[in-house]
């Protein structure tokens, strides 16, 4: 088994879809690392991921670039933390960042999580997200492929285009969250 999950996606429904798939297996203490670049996906991720988590649909779940961190609640607190504006993790840990992570009710999701790599705990679940919009070889190649049984195949069939593919890689350090998470992720493919 693997520790990575290699999905697609062709819109922000999709994003979402995958996001909500994870969020509905999310414990308390779980930490979501996301990275990618402007516009891959993170947020539309994130909206999935508190889908799962059950958060009212009338709370708008939006990026907090300004604000840094956005707290929802659900069958789990979901705190939504925007780096990208962040000069150093140390601007987060006068927020409180570790009492997050110590929150046994409480999932923490964090975008732009490579611009405070040193204070990410290491068994987080890393989701890579790549916008491959400018790069046409990769709709329907085997790396999809071989991941998912075939997916990109079914995009392609489907009339999916490389012009709005997202190849998402879910990265899982537990042995036993690898299995749950892989079993998960086929079952919706």
């Amino acid at each position: 088994m693997t520790d990575r999950i290699e999905l697609i996606s062709v819109t922000p429904e999709q994003t979402r879809g995958y996001g909500q798939l994870l969020g509905e297996s999310l414990r308390g203490g779980d930490v979501v690392a996301l990275t990618g670049p402007l516009g891959a996906g993170k947020t539309q991720f994130v909206k999935g991921i508190a889908t799962g988590l059950r958060i009212p649909a009338d709370e708008p779940i939006v990026s907090p670039t300004f604000v840094l961190i956005r707290e929802y609640v659900g069958r789990l607190k979901l705190y939504h933390i925007d780096a990208y504006r962040l000069t150093g993790s140390e601007d987060l840990l006068a927020l409180g960042l570790d009492e997050m992570f110590d929150e046994t009710d409480a999932v923490v999701a964090i975008e732009w999580a490579d611009r405070m790599s040193e204070v990410v705990p290491h068994n987080a679940i890393t989701v890579a997200l790549a916008d491959e919009r400018n790069d046409a070889t990769h709709a329907g190649s085997s790396t999809y492929g071989d991941s998912l049984g075939g997916l990109a195949d079914q995009v392609a069939s489907a009339g999916g285009s490389a012009a709005a593919t997202r190849r998402i890689l879910v990265t899982i350090k537990s042995i036993a969250r690898q299995t749950e998470l892989a079993h998960l992720f086929r079952a919706q493919t």
